[in-house]
């Protein structure tokens, strides 16, 4: 089994920056992909960022060029960095890991809370 690990969230002015963390740990033999979704209040989950065992990167487009995600293979973590922050970037943001050879699964953190607030 496979556990996430998810902090780093918290309270930021607009313009400000914040970094979170995923952690993975258990029985973790490979991770396909580490990603990133939000969900605000009254809005659905959205995906945000996804990084592969290769470290491409993807974002989507309302993060595009504000938003890294990155990932430590030896530490099993994947991280998001998150500057230049908007009130609309105000959700839960979850981690998302894809693990799994033959038979992939995904595995979901709590979620950390992020507010963007004067």
């Amino acid at each position: 089994q496979v556990q996430l690990v998810e902090s780093g969230g918290g309270l930021v002015q607009p313009g400000g920056s914040l970094r979170l963390s995923c952690a993975a740990s258990g029985s973790i033999f490979d991770i396909n992909y580490m990603s990133w979704y939000r969900q605000a209040p009254g809005n659905r989950r959205e995906w945000v960022a996804t990084i592969t065992s290769s470290s491409s990167r993807a974002y989507a487009d309302a993060v595009k060029g504000r938003f890294t995600i990155s990932r430590d293979n030896a530490k099993n973590t994947a991280y998001l960095q998150m500057n230049s922050l908007k009130p609309e970037d105000t959700a839960v943001y979850y981690c998302k890991v894809n693990s799994g050879i033959a038979s992939p699964k995904d595995y979901w953190g709590q979620g950390t809370q992020v507010t963007v607030s004067s």
